[in-house]
């Protein structure tokens, strides 16, 4: 390995990469931050030939359901998406899990702390053991390449898929990784142990024993995982710290303060898998008073060791406040959970270096104000959502739900249209609720690609009973929000759709989202507010983003040619 050149990969790029060199035969996913550039590496390799299959699918479900088709064929599979996206393809993970997994298949899930761009803080550790298959968390870039490797051998090994799971600022940070070796894609093999693919219950009920039986057998691998590192030879046995994930970072960076201040560093585990080492745990912890907790999420390892040590011992975390309940670590947050002081911040003060001392000055440093998430200048949606309130503003008993995406931001200042933002497509279901509940005026706005995602569904649904409800598709031709990526479908494709659901095409409009046509298209929206039954207005306009790089991708290929 000496001879391989080091490379500064984001932490996405590192378990893509690393997923290469496991020999990869097909990627899918659906774009969610933080977890968009897992894919992104591995299309921009397949588009220009040099690279296995990568594709964008519908949603998270039928990318794992397509991953669970390539192991079926004997080839090893990676599934990305955010944490928000497993609640999608939990139906194929939790029976993902009693298969007997022919290729590896690796599901890679950015989680997201702090809410940088997503709806909650949920863990996917909890997937991982609701499922009962092994999950590996990386602390940096280079654990995320060698992990991703990992991960296809170990599925292969247990018959299971696996989890990798990433954070935020892994994700989006970036530092040096020496490659591996790399290794060639597998033959095609088709399973032949059909019951271990079929789940009727009769093989249901030996398989879900078969995975109960693994578990032991994944205990022994977690104990002794490389990963798992355990230093107790000269530490104060008295307090014990167990870290996973950034937490070990964040530690290590103030355990030389802490050895100042207590004389000694203290035992330390830091846990990289699940199932958790319960031997080093109890081996960490034998002859200990109180243990420390440093995890990033939710109190996932925390509230297992309840089951694991005795009672007297006294555990310490997010729980009990020591460690921020919610947002991301960082190592201020470490410091205070150590008992740490804080340290003068280079922000709030100047620097002054006299010998050896380090002293710090006062700043006149005005703050600057906060400045929320907006719509961009001469967004589409800007113009869709002038229409909607307009309509709105002269009908009585309305509704507006609406979804995950750009549009979302129509819910600030100065727009502030839609009531309610839960999940990918259910504006369409809270609609035909609203609706059902005797409210007359209910409108649901969604993107193309979100239609696309989880809406159709609902609008089938709304069909069906002929509920009165306006869907309003707001087409801008991309997944603006995560970065541009194609839809799934082109837009043309969204009439065909709807109308094959059963919209009448009457109540079908397609309007231009210009400003310019403010007072039609409120004027058509309204009228559609007012049939009793499922219509469907779609505002179009290309989002002015995705313009710009597609017009920047057709100046470089025209260069090329040339």
């Amino acid at each position: 390995m000496a001879d391989r050149q080091s490379l500064a990969l984001l932490g996405d790029e590192a378990a893509a990469l690393g997923a290469l060199h496991a020999g990869l035969s097909a990627a899918y996913g659906y774009p969610g931050t933080p977890s968009t550039e897992i894919m992104e590496f591995l299309l921009e390799r397949y588009e220009r030939g040099s690279g296995p299959r990568a594709q964008w699918t519908s949603n998270e479900k039928t990318a794992l359901e397509g991953a669970l088709g390539v192991s079926f064929a004997g080839k090893r599979a990676l599934v990305t998406m955010k944490h928000v996206g497993l609640n999608v393809a939990s139906d194929p993970l939790m029976n993902g899990a009693l298969l007997g997994i022919q290729g590896g298949l690796v599901i890679a899930v950015a989680d997201d702390p702090g809410m940088h761009s997503s709806q909650n803080e949920q863990d996917s550790r909890h997937y991982a053991a609701f499922a009962m298959i092994p999950c590996l968390e990386p602390r940096s870039q280079q654990e995320a390449y060698d992990m991703a490797g990992e991960a296809f051998a170990l599925s292969e090994r247990f018959r299971v898929p696996v989890l990798l799971r990433l954070t935020t600022r892994l994700s989006h940070s970036r530092a040096a990784v020496i490659p591996g070796p790399e290794r060639g894609e597998n033959p095609l093999s088709k399973a032949e142990e059909r019951e271990k693919w079929m789940l009727l219950p009769a093989h249901a009920r030996r398989n879900y024993l078969s995975l109960i039986e693994k578990q032991a057998a994944l205990e022994d691998w977690a104990l002794e995982h490389p990963a798992n590192r355990l230093e107790t030879e000269g530490r104060d046995r008295g307090l014990a710290v167990i870290t996973s994930g950034l937490g070990g970072n964040y530690y290590e960076e103030n355990l030389g303060d802490l050895i100042a201040g207590r004389g000694a560093a203290p035992a330390h585990l830091h846990i990289a898998t699940w199932p958790l080492p319960q031997g080093l745990i109890r081996e960490l912890c034998a002859g200990a008073e109180q243990v420390i907790v440093i995890e990033e999420g939710q109190p996932f390892i925390e509230e297992r060791l309840r089951g694991i040590l005795r009672q007297h011992i006294l555990i310490r975390g997010k729980l009990d406040g020591t460690v921020n309940r919610t947002g991301e670590l960082d190592p201020e947050t470490v410091r205070r959970a150590l008992g740490l002081a804080p340290r003068p911040s280079l922000l709030a003060g100047g620097l002054t270096v006299e010998g050896a001392e380090v002293t710090f000055k006062a700043l006149d440093i005005p703050r600057l104000p906060g400045r929320p998430p907006q719509l961009c200048q001469g967004c589409p949606h800007r113009d869709s959502y002038d229409a909607v309130k307009k309509a709105a503003s002269s009908l009585d008993s309305v509704s507006i739900t609406a979804d995950i995406g750009c549009y979302s931001l129509g819910g600030m200042a100065p727009y502030e249209v839609p009531e309610t933002i839960v999940c990918m497509g259910a504006s369409i279901g809270m609609a035909k609720g609203a609706s059902d509940a005797g409210i007359r005026h209910a409108l649901a706005v969604i993107g193309d690609s979100t239609f696309l995602h989880s809406g159709i569904t609902g609008l089938i649904d709304a069909v069906a009973s002929r509920t009165p409800l306006t869907v309003i598709i707001l087409d801008n031709s991309t997944v603006a929000m995560t970065g541009c990526q194609e839809p799934i479908l082109p837009p043309a494709k969204l009439r065909d759709i709807v109308l094959g659901v059963g919209v009448e095409p009457a109540h079908l409009l397609e309007l231009e989202a210009r400003g310019q046509f403010l007072e039609e298209n409120a004027a058509k929206l309204r009228a559609e507010a007012e049939y009793r039954g499922p219509s469907v207005v779609i505002f179009r306009r290309e989002c002015l983003e995705s313009l710009r790089k597609r017009k920047k991708k057709e100046r470089t290929k025209k260069a090329e040619r040339v």
